[in-house]
């Protein structure tokens, strides 16, 4: 049961007068939305268990392939690399661990541990994380940058389902540590997958390819959904993808040319490919739903909000839109892919570092490729203001009940 405390955003990453005042708008709109005793909300799910890739891997491919992700990550919140490709906290920190965005730390949850790492004594009681970084739709090969690709994490879903059945039938005291066998049909599903999948495309197809390929990819992501489905997953939340034209790795080698960028200087071509993919992926939804009855699918439109986002940036108190905060080059992107964030190399006869700018929370990216903390929290709150999900918030919010 939710406890109450001090809410306060002081306690949150450092944010400006006007990102401050916003949160606070945020908190009454949702309040307005739901006339309840805030210590009495919580969870109507049990536990969560989350697919994707570095969008959403909380340490996933660090501990899987023994990926090199040392400083600056993780610096603004847990001030060390934490196999998080950000600052600090994503999207599904803020979502899986509390009822309220501002109210995160006050809930009894621990943030979602992933599958791969077995380090430090693991809790997977309230569910389990499958995302890692790199991490495809589509099955990987060898040419793939990830090994654990969607197939794969479904894979390992079942595994793990199998095996936490198996223990608890043993020994009931490890529901202490593993999720109750009904938290598997309860418990909430998350997605949020298929930007590698586009993005990869790009390097070896026309945009008049990649576009014809999108059913393709979107053919496996059913497959995987409906192998969860047959394993008694009932509530899924799937995320569409990002505005991937907007990110400076993607600007910086399709965007050389003006006539190939849109107002807001992000590539016209892998944007089109996103909305066409969001497009099919919502009718999946929709069918699926139908399909169904007694699947209940919540599809969140984080396109539209990363975009307005981007679009005005200004008015949540940010400053830089596209540039990078934790990169080489300088403005307008700070981004030069022979360089990652962290690293120290010498280009050109001169040792450089790609290091992170002084103030991360005036960023919307991070490193050119992932968003800050402070983006993933403003993002956070959009979503649960119900605006931007196909149900509304009055009914299918998963986060909350009354």
């Amino acid at each position: 049961m939710f406890q109450s405390r001090s809410l306060s955003l002081d306690s949150f990453v450092p944010l400006s007068m006007a990102r401050k005042f916003y949160a606070l708008q945020i908190l009454a709109l949702i309040f307005s939305y739901f006339p309840i005793i805030i210590s009495s909300l919580n969870f109507s799910h049990p536990a969560v268990f989350n697919f994707g890739d570095s969008n959403s891997d909380t340490g996933g491919l660090v501990a899987g392939v023994a990926f090199p992700l040392g400083p600056p990550t993780g610096q603004t919140y847990f001030h060390e690399p934490t196999g998080r490709f950000c600052d600090g906290r994503l999207i599904i920190d803020f979502l899986s661990n509390v009822s309220l965005v501002i109210a995160m730390d006050a809930m009894d949850r621990p943030f979602l541990n992933p599958y791969l790492d077995s380090i430090g004594a693991p809790n997977f009681r309230k569910g389990c994380n499958f995302a890692t970084g790199g991490s495809t739709i589509l099955p990987a090969n060898a040419a793939s940058t990830c090994p654990f690709s969607f197939n794969i994490q479904v894979a390992q879903f079942i595994r793990f389902k199998a095996r936490v059945l198996e223990l608890l039938a043993k020994d009931k005291e490890l529901e202490n540590y593993l999720p109750s066998a009904d938290y598997f049909k309860q418990g909430l599903y998350m997605f949020d997958m298929g930007q590698n999948d586009l993005d990869g495309a790009f390097y070896s197809k026309s945009e008049a390819q990649v576009l014809a390929f999108v059913p393709t990819i979107l053919s496996q992501f059913e497959i995987g959904i409906q192998k969860l489905y047959n394993e008694d997953a009932r509530n899924f939340w799937i995320h569409n993808t990002g505005p991937l034209g907007c990110l400076p790795r993607i600007i910086s080698k399709f965007g050389k040319k003006s006539s190939k960028l849109d107002q807001l200087g992000c590539v016209k071509s892998h944007n089109k490919a996103a909305n066409l993919f969001n497009q099919q992926l919502q009718d999946f939804c929709t069918e699926f739903q139908e399909q169904f009855p007694e699947a209940n699918v919540t599809y969140v439109d984080i396109f539209s909000i990363k975009l307005d986002l981007i679009s005005n940036f200004s008015q949540y108190g940010f400053k830089e839109p596209l540039a990078a905060c934790c990169g080489y080059g300088g403005l307008p992107l700070n981004f030069d892919s022979r360089i990652a964030c962290g690293q120290t190399k010498n280009l050109n006869g001169s040792t450089v570092t790609a290091n992170p700018c002084n103030n991360t929370a005036e960023h919307v990216n991070w490193d050119g490729n992932h968003y800050t903390e402070a983006a993933n929290q403003h993002i956070s709150e959009q979503i649960l203001t119900g605006n931007y999900s196909h149900s509304p918030i009055s009914v299918n919010l998963p986060f909350l009940i009354s």
